[in-house]
């Protein structure tokens, strides 16, 4: 991986994971989920509308239009809510382990609709220890705040979020190099505010009691853990692949873990750093995996690959 990849992910990891923690952060503040969401979204799209007015960007086209709204629900509105809810019912460092699986998560559905990110047998590999740790950490029932939270609620939530930001990774990369990453990510955004600031006033009215923490929070998450790291995403999405980007999620956890135990004193519990364990594991060899497969596809060989080198089978 070139450096300025590496320099890419490390930036997108903890924007992303500083992002649990001051979703945690502010939900103690008292601010309200959709509150919360909809401002940080509301913050980083005036980012994304001053840049495209920098450029000099004033039409939109439809393709970018129809990848943007694809993206706004995946990506960006249904996954956000449901995992600000779970930051409500567990640990940062609970539901960062989830953002782990987005990796595996992505892994399937590129299966489905990337020809050149096949399941092997190894792949599904990983991908059963990977879930097997998620197994572990709900037998555990710890949440990593004490007698506190709701992880099976954490849990589902959580899986739920994996699963369309999994579609999400793969249908960008389907669609990469057809659209340019800073309209796409301003047509997100100025979507997903769209849909959530009115939620916001239905269900929980003006945010007129926030404190001064809780705008600080909010606007940090909607510069460095919602605008920066998407901006990230979608570049790198144009010159690797959907898998490797998703693996950002290597450093998410990591970020949210330590930093919620050191920030906001949660604990690490048991069946956190067993289940943990696995799905690293689980990551770490669903990726060992594609590397293998996407270097035996640049080498030209006259010999049939070996069974158990085939891909699974896949449905047209």
């Amino acid at each position: 991986m070139a450096r300025n990849t590496l320099f890419a992910f490390v930036i997108a990891a903890v924007g992303w994971g500083t992002g649990g923690i001051a979703t945690r952060g502010a939900l103690l503040e008292g601010v309200g989920v959709w509150t919360l969401v909809a401002m940080r979204f509301v913050v980083a799209a005036l980012l994304v509308a001053g840049l495209l007015l920098l450029r000099g960007v004033r039409n939109i086209d439809r393709r970018h239009l129809h990848i943007g709204a694809v993206m706004a629900l995946t990506n960006l509105v249904f996954p956000y809510v449901v995992f600000t809810f779970a930051y409500d019912n567990a640990s940062a460092g609970f539901v960062g382990l989830f953002a782990a699986l987005i990796p595996l998560g992505t892994a399937i559905y590129a299966h489905f609709m990337l020809p050149d990110e096949p399941i092997t047998r190894a792949k599904l590999i990983g991908l059963s220890v990977g879930f097997a740790g998620v197994l572990a950490l709900l037998a555990s029932g710890d949440t990593g705040l004490g007698d506190a939270g709701n992880p099976m609620l954490a849990a589902g939530l959580s899986i739920a979020g994996v699963a369309t930001i999994g579609y999400a990774g793969a249908y960008a990369r389907r669609h990469a190099g057809s659209y340019d990453p800073t309209t796409v990510t301003g047509v997100q955004f100025v979507i997903g505010s769209l849909l959530l600031v009115p939620a916001m006033l239905v269900i929980e009215g003006l945010p007129t009691d926030v404190t001064n923490l809780g705008w600080s929070l909010i606007v940090y998450m909607g510069i460095a853990s919602t605008f920066v790291p998407f901006m990230i995403f979608y570049v790198l999405l144009r010159t690797i692949s959907a898998t490797s980007v998703s693996l950002i999620g290597y450093l998410v956890p990591l970020v949210a873990l330590v930093g919620g135990i050191l920030i906001l004193n949660e604990q690490l519990e048991p069946g956190i750093a067993v289940g943990g364990l696995f799905i690293f594991a689980g990551m770490i060899l669903t990726d060992r995996a594609g590397r293998a497969a996407t270097h035996e596809s640049l080498i030209p060989s006259p010999e049939a690959p070996k069974r158990d080198e085939l891909p699974l089978a896949r449905e047209e």
